[in-house]
């Protein structure tokens, strides 16, 4: 029997939703706020990029994302550079600084990952969640 495509939904919505919380709520870089913290990685995987840009991928306000922006510049962690096709337009980067910050929290949230996997799963679950993760990274594209 085919599992429903609104059961999988709902698992999906409820655990995942779970997952992200939870590794939202440990924080690994506590010198940032957690919108500043969620531009830095969006930073980090689209730039370069405009304000309005990373204000769009995040689903916030440009006004909002405009703050933060203005947040992670003075500490040194984002920098601005003229659009080379668009003269008006501003294009955001990280600093050598930003890309440390941003590695330095991907890498200690895969540490808390690793750390459950190692210890609470077992050799088949961790399988089955490796081959479940390009699967998962195929939907949160198509949304």
């Amino acid at each position: 029997m085919a599992t429903s495509s609104d059961r999988v939904a709902r698992e999906l919505q409820a655990s995942l939703g779970l997952l992200f919380r939870r590794l939202r709520q440990a924080r690994v870089v506590a010198e940032l706020s957690q919108p500043e913290s969620t531009a830095l990685s969006s930073l980090g995987r689209n730039a370069p990029a405009t304000s309005a840009d990373l204000a769009r991928l995040e689903g916030i306000s440009t006004q909002s994302m405009h703050a933060t922006v203005r947040s992670l510049e003075r500490r040194g962690l984002v920098a601005r550079s003229p659009d080379p096709d668009d003269g008006r337009r501003m294009l955001l980067d990280l600093t050598e600084q930003g890309r440390r910050t941003a590695d330095d929290k991907r890498d200690a949230r895969a540490d808390q990952l690793a750390a459950a996997l190692r210890t609470q799963f077992t050799a088949g679950e961790r399988e089955q969640l490796l081959v479940a993760a390009p699967l998962l990274e195929r939907l949160a594209k198509l949304l």
